[in-house]
């Protein structure tokens, strides 16, 4: 884990963990996991991932599965997804 962004860009992809061996607190194995647009990330090797805190983080690109999913199953996802943090933030 290097950084973490304040900011939440709008357009997400979504992944499968398949390594968590240095990260077991913050990443679960077979766990699909949004992933945020981090172009300079995506250059040095890595994806910006929501992890287990809810809040996102760079991890190593090798880490994850890239899903490619339909249109209508990324935005049910994403809906999904922002429906938890309404509720982890008691909105």
């Amino acid at each position: 884990m290097r950084f973490k962004s304040k900011s939440l860009p709008s357009a997400a992809r979504f992944a499968i963990c398949v390594d968590n061996t240095e990260y077991p607190a913050s990443l679960e194995l077979h766990k699909l996991y949004r992933v945020l647009p981090d172009a300079q990330a995506e250059k040095d090797g890595d994806v910006r991932v929501v992890d287990e805190s809810g809040e996102d983080y760079l991890y190593p690109a090798g880490f994850f599965m890239m899903l490619a999913l339909p249109r209508n199953t990324t935005r049910t996802l994403s809906q999904s997804f922002a429906r938890r943090l309404q509720a982890a933030w008691g909105n």
